[in-house]
């Protein structure tokens, strides 16, 4: 399997960019991947952005974000109050939203939602994603959910016992509130962890899976 590396020049750091719909789509989406970005580089800016996110669930969230970021050199955590079910219908302010942050950052890799999620908010946030950063590595994570829209995903993240235990540690204690619905329990998240080590050949055999639409790879000597 090839291993694709983010080239960041030596004198500057490598800046992350993190799209959420919902106040714990990001942690269960990339959250290991962050935790091992983190533990691999000291250099490391992150923008952690929520799209929804009120009152109980805006606490969880930035509660989340302060647990998941420890480690970055800089952090800046957004949220927005955006209706749940409702973005397609406020596209447009979703869209003057993505505007701003193009101003505030140039990601060097973001991470959205899988543009075939069959949620409807998660599915306009991965194309005004692609609309707004055209130039940039994207990744697409995925969400386990009752609609059964688990793809085949192209690129993977490796991840050890230890990580993944603290991901999956940190959303049960973060998002309480989601307690009661039956997708939120260890084995949900373990099982894709698990599912995508054995299809990625992981050393520890747990992984996290992405879509990588379009990269560019760099051959030895090219500008």
């Amino acid at each position: 399997m090839l291993n694709l590396m983010i080239d960041v020049p030596a004198n500057r750091r490598l800046k992350i960019l993190c799209l959420g719909a919902h106040s714990d789509d990001l942690e269960i989406g990339c959250g290991g991947t962050i935790l091992r970005f983190l533990e691999s580089r000291p250099d490391i800016e992150m923008w952690w952005v929520v799209f929804s996110a009120r009152d109980e669930r805006e606490q969880e969230a930035l509660r989340s974000a302060e647990l998941f970021l420890q480690g970055a050199v800089r952090k800046e955590v957004m949220t927005r109050s955006f209706r749940d079910g409702f973005f397609p219908y406020v596209g447009g302010q979703i869209k003057e939203f993505f505007e701003e942050m193009k101003r505030m950052v140039s990601p060097d890799l973001v991470f959205t939602h899988y543009r075939h999620d069959l949620h409807q908010d998660h599915r306009l946030i991965s194309e005004l994603t692609w609309n707004t950063f055209r130039d940039h590595y994207i990744l697409e994570y995925e969400i386990v959910k009752y609609d059964g829209d688990t793809g085949n995903p192209d690129t993977f993240v490796h991840l050890t016992r230890a990580t993944c235990e603290r991901k999956v540690s940190l959303i049960r204690q973060c998002f309480r509130s989601q307690s009661d619905h039956r997708w939120f329990s260890e084995t949900t998240y373990y099982a894709i962890l698990r599912l995508r080590g054995v299809q990625s050949n992981a050393p520890d055999g747990y992984a996290e899976a992405y879509y990588a639409r379009k990269a560019s790879l760099a051959l030895p000597g090219q500008p």
